[in-house]
């Protein structure tokens, strides 16, 4: 349930804001402090300036929820145009090469679809925020150096094509654009899938449009335009943030006491990752999760909130 955010000390809540293209994730976080008249205010994943779609912000003590929201699944809507390559990967950057693809074999593209699904390797685009010696990627690329980027393991959970078109692109190159959708794991770039599935299929490939759909439970149909929010502020509370966002342990008035203070305590079986805990009336207390050295029996505080 959500409420108008309002007070002196600045609303303490979630915020889901449908991103229009264009603007940066930080150009977002900046026009949210001027709506909600708060300099504390946060994002959880980064969004491309072409992208659109669900950015999570945090106000107040809801920014110490962010880091743990940024690790959760993600789904995103894009179009991947196979016959150019650029050196973003997505239509912002320079095409590079035009192998054009006037046609793309079927079997072949499910069978390279099949490959980048699952628990691969990535190697994300060179023209990202990834630091390499402390610098960002971005930066050196931009500075004319040669970026080599080591490959991580990420997480795609489906990678489906939903049709497929063929095009003119504005250079002549003859073109195929695929709408895909894409859930993966936090840190997966769907620029650099659509580049690995055009050097898979030897026609090149960049991303077009992307859209993303879902962080963690927060959809689309939470999401509301900067326009929107600034006709009326919907903030949604810290607690009920927490719940739709992270299993939930229920704990007496003792228990509740002990974690606020951040202490250890012994805890039944608990899921892997950040748990959210509730005392009594439902006061959300604290994040926790399970100890990483006594097997899991006792506690460690990721976050306290009261």
């Amino acid at each position: 349930m959500s409420r108008r955010a309002g007070g002196p000390a600045g609303p303490d809540g979630l915020v889901v804001v449908d991103k229009p293209s264009g603007y940066t994730s930080h150009d977002v976080v900046a026009r949210m402090r001027g709506i909600a008249r708060t300099r504390k205010v946060g994002h959880a994943g980064t969004l491309d300036p072409m992208a659109t779609g669900v950015l999570v912000l945090g106000l107040g003590r809801a920014t110490r929820l962010l880091g743990h929201l940024a690790l959760t699944e993600k789904e995103y809507e894009g179009t991947v145009r196979l016959g150019q390559t650029t050196v973003t990967d997505d239509a912002e950057g320079e095409v590079t090469a035009a192998a054009g693809a006037g046609t793309v074999d079927p079997a072949a593209l499910e069978t390279a679809v099949a490959s980048l699904t699952g628990d691969i390797m990535q190697v994300p685009s060179s023209v990202s925020a990834v630091k390499i010696d402390g610098k960002r990627s971005y930066a050196r690329v931009r500075a004319g150096e040669n970026v080599e980027i080591p490959a991580r393991p990420v997480t795609v959970s489906s990678f489906t094509v939903h049709g497929v078109t063929r095009e003119t692109a504005a250079d002549g190159t003859p073109v195929t654009d695929l709408r895909v959708t894409v859930t993966c794991s936090s840190g997966t770039y769907i620029r650099a899938l659509a580049r690995d599935l055009g050097a898979l299929l030897g026609t090149g490939g960049h991303l077009t449009a992307l859209r993303r759909t879902r962080v963690g439970p927060y959809g689309l149909d939470r999401a509301r335009t900067l326009e929107q929010l600034e006709a009326g502020l919907e903030v949604l509370p810290l607690g009920d943030a927490a719940a739709a966002a992270f299993p939930r342990w229920d704990v007496g008035e003792e228990q509740a006491r002990l974690l606020g203070n951040g202490a250890r305590i012994t805890a039944p079986p608990l899921p892997p990752g950040p748990v959210a805990v509730f005392g009594p009336e439902g006061r959300f207390v604290a994040l926790v999760e399970a100890g990483e050295n006594d097997g899991g029996r006792r506690t460690r505080s990721l976050a306290v909130f009261v």
